[in-house]
């Protein structure tokens, strides 16, 4: 096994989080309090009443012309009519696409609520199997309303499922006929409507808040690669600068010598000495813009090898005390070490993995970074206590952290999980595949591997 080892003073740590900008992080933090924050168009709530209306309206014909069932059936297309004027105004009223305030929406759900209480009184009460039609608003309140206005709305069609088992008319029959049910199969209806508003209005509730908080982290992510790619282009830009200003600024630097050398009088002299003063100090500049060597050239700096990868990796973290940052470079026997293409995403991901590790890391972190034929892997493991089992359950997921401010944490930084989210969903965009596990006897170890033809630069 060929194997080169470099080693560095571990720096600040600033947790994962930091990686990630502040403005997206308080966006997503507020967000995720709110699960399902998103407001309600006025379209979405006309429609779905119209959608009501209509289906309480077929069920109606269909029971009185096609059934012969007997109801009330002028108070049930009265009380329909009325919903369908209000509905109209509405929707003439209010441009359809404007978005309404949570108490306003919560208050057009809770009359839609009322209605369908209000007919199922009329039309058998919890026996009705159409007492399910209850779910439908508190439903829509949990895709998209906080969690308040959502309690109030579920408590409301909950307490009519239950009081419509105790109070209603008698069920439409055919004919006339009377049936008389008993109190036990009337609790047992407004029971499992009760069940099934819980079950599908938290179930809803859960998916659309996974849904919004995944589609806000990956926005921050798309966000963070942007920024790695204008930085990544700025420094081949600086190196190309001093490549090609290299040759103009020497040229400058002789013929100012020679001027300072045959000059006539003090002061074209003093002018000379100044513009070789002048040159030296823009080299200076161009230098420390770049440490490539002058014949670098934008195809040197697309590509790199796995030992200036974990250099540019462990490098921003120098001058913590008490953690060492060690870096191994080993390959199979005979197999000659790729050079692969510099990509920003891993980079930002790798860096940020190390970070996290000098961040909860006893005394060493350890990156290692191994090559054959078929593949290239990189792994970061630390010395630290490790993944809690209820955060590693989470990995790269967007979460809100648990992480204990500075017990156990070297910075006293509070992140909310986007760090390992932005860098493995950065990592697998690459074509890697991405693990992470507690090591033996403990500390983390995160790793990424990747098939060999994704990342390695074919040599010229």
């Amino acid at each position: 096994m060929a194997s080169v080892h470099t080693t560095t003073p571990s720096g600040p740590a600033s947790g994962l989080d930091r990686q990630t900008p502040a403005s997206a992080q308080g966006e997503l933090a507020w967000d995720m309090r709110g699960a399902g924050h998103g407001r309600l168009r006025m379209r979405t709530l006309v429609t779905l009443r119209w959608t009501l209306i209509l289906g309480e309206v077929s069920i109606l014909l269909a029971g009185g012309l096609l059934l012969g069932f007997r109801a009330p059936y002028a108070l049930c297309f009265g009380l329909i009519g009325a919903a369908a004027w209000i509905n109209l105004l509405t929707g003439v009223a209010s441009p359809g696409q404007r978005m309404i305030a949570d108490w306003e929406a919560t208050a057009q759900l809770a009359f839609d609520i009322a209605q369908i209480s209000i007919l199922l009184y009329l039309t058998g009460g919890a026996a009705n199997p159409f007492v399910l039609m209850l779910i439908a608003p508190v439903t829509l309140a949990a895709a998209t309303l906080p969690l308040q206005p959502l309690l109030i709305l579920g408590g409301a069609a909950v307490g009519a499922s239950i009081a419509l088992a105790f109070f209603h008319m008698p069920l439409p029959m055919a004919h006339g006929q009377a049936l008389d049910l008993p109190m036990s199969f009337m609790l047992g209806a407004a029971g499992a409507n009760v069940a099934g508003i819980a079950v599908i209005a938290g179930s809803v509730r859960q998916a659309a808040a996974e849904s919004t908080r995944m589609a806000l982290a990956l926005d921050v992510t798309q966000t963070v690669l942007s920024r790695e790619q204008r930085l990544s282009a700025l420094g081949a830009l600086a190196a190309a600068a001093a490549h090609e200003l290299g040759t103009p600024l020497a040229t400058i630097a002789i013929v100012a010598k020679e001027m300072a050398r045959e000059a006539d009088t003090p002061q074209v002299k003093e002018d000379a000495e100044l513009l070789i003063a002048q040159a030296a100090r823009c080299r200076e500049i161009l230098r420390r813009l770049t440490d490539a060597p002058a014949e670098a050239s934008d195809e040197v700096h697309e590509r790199m090898s796995l030992l200036q990868l974990v250099h540019e990796v462990i490098e921003p973290h120098a001058g913590v005390k008490g953690v060492r940052v060690e870096a191994i470079v080993t390959g199979a026997a005979g197999v000659a070490s790729p050079d692969i293409w510099r990509m920003p995403e891993v980079l930002h991901a790798l860096t940020s993995f190390v970070e996290n590790a000098v961040d909860f890391a006893t005394s060493e972190v350890l990156i290692t970074a191994r090559f054959d034929a078929q593949s290239v892997s990189m792994e970061v493991r630390d010395d630290g206590p490790g993944f809690a089992p209820e955060v590693l359950a989470k990995l790269g997921e967007p979460y809100v952290t648990t992480r204990p401010g500075a017990e156990g944490s070297r910075t006293g930084h509070i992140g909310m999980g986007l760090g390992f989210f932005i860098a493995k969903t950065l990592l697998e965009r690459t074509g890697a595949v991405v693990t992470f596990q507690n090591g033996r006897p403990r500390g983390a170890v995160v790793s990424a591997r990747w098939p060999r033809a994704r990342i390695e630069a074919p040599t010229s």
